[in-house]
């Protein structure tokens, strides 16, 4: 039995560009985050044929969910360890604010993120555990059926580098574009990438 994941990246909220420790700040989509959300579900809407939805439970992804949800009916079902990563004293600061407070955490966060500890908030590793742990869930829950997450880019990446089984030093080397989707196969306790980071329906 395959089980298949679309996984997908919200769409565009402030504070991708420049960029600032978003995390668990409940930032709302801007008017290109709801374009290119609508641009997703309808991109969804057109090749697949979901039978549940999960997404994060901050608003950013929720919408983001809603949008793909509307075209079948489906009701998002809103899953906690999916959401992004706890940047602790880190929220809401570009990467040269932390540093200028934190530059021996945050050189390392830059470097190699599965070291670095965020001052109150969660490492790298503990956001592996939790995701995978989630996303085998998910996998088992739905045998044999086709399933969209959609969550946030470091989590994606997270999930990513499980499926590729690649240790979480190669965080940095995966890119996750706003509402992009990654499709996943899950046969046994093996995962197959079918696509990664497609934004074809953004262009």
């Amino acid at each position: 039995m395959v089980t298949k994941m679309l996984v997908v990246r919200h769409g565009h909220v402030d504070g991708i560009d420049p960029v600032r420790f978003r995390g668990r700040r409940d930032l709302p989509l801007t008017a290109t985050g709801i374009a290119q959300a609508e641009s997703v579900g309808r991109r969804i809407g057109r090749v697949w044929r979901p039978t549940v939805i999960y997404a994060s439970p901050l608003s950013r992804t929720v919408v983001t969910a809603e949008k793909i949800a509307q075209h079948f009916e489906l009701v998002v079902e809103r899953e906690p360890d999916l959401i992004d990563v706890d940047y602790g004293a880190w929220h809401g600061l570009t990467v040269g604010e932390a540093r200028e407070r934190w530059p021996v955490d945050v050189d390392l966060w830059c470097r190699a993120p599965q070291l670095a500890s965020i001052p109150g908030g969660e490492t790298l590793p503990a956001v592996f555990t939790r995701v995978a742990t989630a996303l085998l869930r998910i996998a088992v829950r739905h045998s044999g059926e086709l399933v969209v997450l959609v969550a946030h880019e470091s989590v994606n990446r997270v999930i990513l580098l499980h499926a590729l089984d690649l240790p979480l030093s190669h965080y940095w080397t995966i890119d996750q574009s706003p509402c992009c989707i990654n499709e996943i196969d899950f046969v046994g306790d093996r995962f197959t990438i079918r696509r990664l980071n497609d934004t074809a329906h953004l262009e």
